[in-house]
């Protein structure tokens, strides 16, 4: 079988207009695979150069192949299974700045450059104060950038034509704030001058994104048959969902530069990001938080069976279209839809997504994710949303340790959170349990036994999972008898 690189595949070349620091999956899997859509379908003629951001990467194995892999999406496409194959070809070519610095800086100095991607981690959008301007590289990622948008701008004599629109990735909420905010650290520590501020502030962009894939990586289970079928040498297939979503906070003349409309794909330019973040956290990452332990206390292990369940799939529609929407501003079938492709997420035939590897620290999870919405819910319904409340008695009885059949039930959160919770429970009364964990500050920031109802409402279903069992606990609140049926005014997906 030959290796996959150019030699042995005919592919386009493009000019190299976009920089991304990061080789990793998930740029690959999402920016790139974005790019070569524009390429063919809109006529967007770009290619990328890769920078490693660390010293140790992948571009050896990059450049080896040309920069070229292929992207296998696999998922439910309303309704229909897909699982397709695609070879990428827009990766140019990759560098690694800590040998070879002087190619990096030669980066800036090619005049059609225009786009920076990056993923760099959660903590790659770091201020390292002991960075320096002389240093080949700056050990951050925005010192790092930095290096690179000053070279750009002595090259070109700050020409306003040859700013860079940057768009970081890093899964922080406001990354494009933060990254400009840290620039302008070492702007002032490397003490740049007010002409390179200038030509930052008005000829560059730097640009807040909301990114949503699930990238599980190179197939390992499936690459022989992958590679039967592509009949190359592949070392970096990658296997991704096949939904997608980027949301930049930018202006229009931004989106025309970045035709992704034209290739059809699901990028939104919008003015503000947070109610796109906003909208992800509560209908994805909502009902996860509370599906796991309630799924998984109710006798299932993985997310897609609980869509196929009578009695929990009526859960997660209840907290989802019930609860959870009704939190948002965003147009309401917006929403819905959004809720939808959600649910076709959960229910991917290719993912087997485990709900204990979800419980993973669910309180702090459940406090960013589902608290405020309950909250909400509270201020503008003037009740309690059973099924989060409900969702956090889960949390709670399952952080109560124990076992589920045979299996050994182990908590995995801040060691403060499961002492508290393994004392509470020592004490054989489900209503210190509620009250004490809803008093833990160290935990929500607040005394949530202050919010009207909660405590009586937690401590109602703490009694009845003890009592009746998870199951039945969830019947009662998707019962009918209980005057609590889950009432929706538009059609709801069903999974088989």
């Amino acid at each position: 079988m030959n290796r996959l690189n150019r030699e042995n595949v005919n592919v386009n070349r493009y000019p190299e207009r976009i920089i991304q620091f990061g080789e990793g999956n998930f740029l690959r899997a999402f920016i790139d695979w974005m790019v070569q859509n524009m390429n063919q379908k809109a006529d967007f003629n770009s290619s990328v150069v890769v920078v490693q951001p660390l010293p140790t990467g992948m571009i050896d194995m990059l450049n080896e192949q040309d920069g070229l892999y292929h992207v296998n999406l696999q998922g439910l496409d309303k309704g229909v299974t897909v699982n397709s194959i695609e070879l990428i070809d827009v990766i140019n070519r990759s560098l690694n700045p800590y040998t070879d610095f002087d190619g990096y800086l030669k980066l800036a100095e090619q005049p059609e450059m225009r786009f920076v991607f990056s993923n760099t981690t959660e903590a790659g959008i770091a201020f390292d104060e002991s960075c320096k301007l002389e240093d080949a590289p700056a050990s951050s990622y925005p010192g790092k950038l930095t290096q690179l948008l000053y070279h750009r701008f002595k090259t070109f004599q700050g020409a306003a034509d040859k700013g860079l629109l940057i768009f970081p990735c890093e899964l922080i909420f406001h990354n494009g704030t933060e990254l400009k905010k840290t620039i302008n650290q070492y702007i002032e520590l490397w003490n740049l001058g007010a002409d390179f501020q200038h030509w930052f502030d008005n000829a560059c962009g730097v640009y807040s994104t909301l990114v949503d894939r699930i990238v599980p990586g190179y197939p390992r289970e499936t690459i022989n048959e992958i590679l039967e079928k592509i009949q190359l040498e592949d070392r970096l297939v990658v296997q991704a969902e096949i939904f997608h979503l980027l949301v930049i906070e930018a202006p229009k003349s931004v989106a025309k530069e970045f035709p992704a409309d034209k290739a059809g794909l699901n990028v939104l330019f919008v003015p503000d990001e947070k109610p796109y973040h906003e909208r992800k956290v509560t209908l994805l990452n909502g009902p996860h938080t509370v599906l796991a332990p309630v799924g998984y206390l109710a006798g299932l292990n993985i997310v897609k069976e609980s869509l196929r369940d009578d009695v929990i799939s009526k859960f997660i529609y209840m907290v989802m279209y019930k609860e959870l929407i009704s939190t948002l501003d965003l147009p309401k079938k917006e929403l819905q839809k959004f809720a939808n492709d959600v649910l076709e997420r959960f229910n991917n035939p290719f993912v087997h997504h485990f709900l204990t590897s979800i419980m993973l620290n669910s309180f702090p999870k459940f406090k960013t994710r589902d608290l405020p919405g309950l909250k909400t819910y509270l201020e503008r319904k003037g009740e309690l949303p059973a099924g989060l409340v409900l969702g956090l008695a889960a949390i709670i009885t399952y952080y109560k340790g124990g076992k589920r059949g045979n299996t050994e039930i182990v908590p995995n959160d801040d060691k403060a959170i499961v002492d508290l919770l393994k004392i509470l429970w020592s004490i054989k009364d489900v209503e210190v349990v509620a009250k004490g964990v809803l008093a833990a500050e160290f935990i929500w920031g607040e005394n949530l036994n202050e919010i009207p109802g909660l405590t009586e409402k937690l401590t109602f279903y703490l009694k009845l999972i003890e009592e009746f069992g998870m199951k039945e606990a969830v019947r009662t609140i998707v019962s009918k008898r209980y005057n609590l049926a889950v009432n929706m005014d538009f059609e709801l997906p069903v999974f088989e």
